[in-house]
């Protein structure tokens, strides 16, 4: 699994640490935020792969907090936690981008499973980008020219398992297909 980067969003001390612990010890790295305006200095200066965030929190809310790591982190996926089960919030909250919905009390494996579809959906979204911008590839090799940064036709030829985990981070699954024995 790549190394996933989580920020978490809660108020209730007790609620957060749980949360926090529990996605640690299964492998995650978890930030931890006491309400919206500290995860806005977050989101400021680093980027998470997810955001787990509360929705009724004083000052800055969940809705706020989506927002702001929409805007900053296109390619983030966001969780809207609460323990108001009201359909317009979550109606309004997935029509500002927020990519599930979870009601607390939410169980630990019911947020991991969520936790987990939101970050491969996120790697399928970067896979079908990367697959999108890769024009030069070459037609007998299958290598790939990566021209970011540098004049067209002038980057490094890579193998593309190399360019996606290196310069893309998405973890690829190495099969063989059946012409070639699998």
């Amino acid at each position: 699994m790549p190394d996933y980067s989580i920020l978490l969003v809660e108020d209730d001390y007790y609620i957060r640490n749980a949360i926090a612990r529990d996605l640690q010890s299964r492998g995650y790295g978890v930030a931890a935020a006491s309400g919206g305006e500290a995860a806005l200095e977050l989101l400021a200066v680093q980027s998470f792969d997810l955001v787990l965030t509360d929705l009724v929190m004083e000052q800055v809310d969940g809705l706020e907090v989506l927002k702001a790591a929409k805007s900053r982190h296109p390619d983030a996926m966001v969780i809207i936690l609460t323990g108001y089960g009201k359909v317009s919030i979550a109606i309004d909250a997935l029509r500002l981008g927020a990519d599930d919905f979870l009601l607390k009390p939410a169980e630990p494996e019911e947020i991991h499973f969520r936790v987990e579809k939101c970050l491969q959906k996120r790697e399928f979204r970067l896979r079908i980008r990367a697959y999108e911008e890769i024009l030069p590839i070459c037609c007998e090799c299958k290598k790939i020219r990566d021209d970011r940064g540098r004049e067209p036709g002038a980057g490094d030829w890579m193998d593309l398992e190399d360019y996606l985990v290196e310069r893309e981070k998405i973890n690829v699954d190495a099969t063989l297909c059946p012409a070639c024995g699998g």
